[in-house]
């Protein structure tokens, strides 16, 4: 079955750094696009950058751009999120999601920036 695993958040200091990854299985992954989403408390789920299935086209939400960087190793299945310049309002639930025949996501990474 289909499976996106988070891993990489925890607790930074404004202006530090993280990098996420989604693990996934069950699929064809070097075949899809991926995308991370988040969500703060009280917010909608909002999407933060996505990536083609062979990783040659980006695209980003207005508040990271310049910031993050989402990349791909189809080889190793996996999804990055490399989060530079860490704000307060970055704070969030970061999910990976993959649309195929059906919506998939991961169960979340909660990442939290403060001092």
């Amino acid at each position: 079955q289909v499976q996106l695993v988070e891993s990489g958040g925890g607790l930074v200091q404004p202006g530090g750094s993280l990098r996420l990854s989604c693990v996934a299985s069950g699929f064809t992954f070097s075949s899809v696009a991926m995308k991370w989403y988040r969500q703060a408390p009280g917010k909608e789920r909002e999407l933060v950058a996505s990536i083609s299935s062979g990783g040659g086209s980006t695209t980003y939400a207005d508040s990271v751009k310049g910031r993050f960087t989402i990349s791909r190793d189809n080889a190793k299945n996996t999804v990055y999120l490399q989060m530079n310049s860490l704000k307060a309002e970055d704070t969030a639930v970061y999910y990976c999601r993959v649309l195929m025949s059906r919506d998939y996501w991961g169960q979340g990474t909660q990442v939290t920036v403060s001092s």
